[in-house]
């Protein structure tokens, strides 16, 4: 029985430091997820945000995928929708090959929000990584990677709430 920990290879207090330390780096990561939403929160919610994400990654969706996308009911999606509508972030148009569906689009100005807000990740990310060796930079990218492996896929519901 594990009970929480790795038997044989990896003593209990061996996994607990790994732990903090992994804990440690993810409020570093927060941190740099937080500063880069500043600014951007005076102008939309998280949810709005994540939407505008999600769109820009995919680009224009039928709302009833995009409402799965972001793993909300499509009566919230059309809410949040018509908020990003009015303030000019997304356009909702007709889809060309099926009248009856509606497709969600940003607008440029959605996109280049969006894009501001990666962007000052990008750099406050680079800034960081720029203050390590080329060596450690090699040992974190390797640690990142298993720990995305190990980690898999987030639910689309816990990211809606950061904005991610």
């Amino acid at each position: 029985m594990l009970s929480g920990r790795r038997l044989g290879d990896m003593s209990g207090r061996e996994l607990d430091g790994d732990v903090e330390v992994t804990l440690t780096a993810s409020r570093a990561l927060v941190g740099v997820v937080a500063r880069t939403l500043v600014d951007v929160l005076e102008v939309v919610t998280l949810p709005q945000l994540r939407m505008l994400v999600v769109l820009c990654s995919e680009g224009p969706l039928r709302s009833g995928l995009l409402s799965e996308r972001l793993g909300i009911h499509q009566s919230t999606l059309t809410r949040l929708a018509d908020r990003l509508v009015a303030q000019g972030w997304v356009r909702r148009e007709p889809n060309a090959e099926s009248r009856r569906e509606v497709m969600v689009d940003l607008t440029p100005a959605g996109h280049e929000l969006v894009t501001k807000v990666l962007e000052a990740r990008r750099v406050d990310l680079a800034a960081i990584l720029g203050r390590v060796t080329p060596q450690e930079r090699a040992v974190i990218r390797a640690g990142f990677e298993a720990f995305a492996r190990a980690a898999g896929e987030p639910d689309p519901g816990h990211l809606l709430t950061l904005g991610l």
